[in-house]
């Protein structure tokens, strides 16, 4: 199938799974790599307190925050 003839049936609406090969497909940006970062314990403790609160794991909700900062810093 040519281009101008997919993104006519996407355009549409029509379903284009057919055509695709989603094998092969990944999400733009959704690459891991894994760092490791020291806390002090007291931060810890909050951070544990808090993710239990919003029923989160540690890690979410580091994650969490840190991309809320990145977009309020424009990053």
């Amino acid at each position: 199938m040519k281009t101008d003839e997919f993104d006519k049936k996407f355009d549409k609406g029509e379903d284009i799974l057919e055509y695709l090969d989603l094998s092969k497909s990944v999400r733009p940006g959704r690459i891991s790599k894994r760092v490791n970062v020291d806390f002090p314990v007291w931060m810890i403790n909050l951070l544990d307190k808090e993710s239990k609160r919003l029923g989160i794991t540690r890690q979410s909700i580091i994650k969490f925050w840190i991309a809320e900062k990145l977009k309020e810093a424009g990053a």
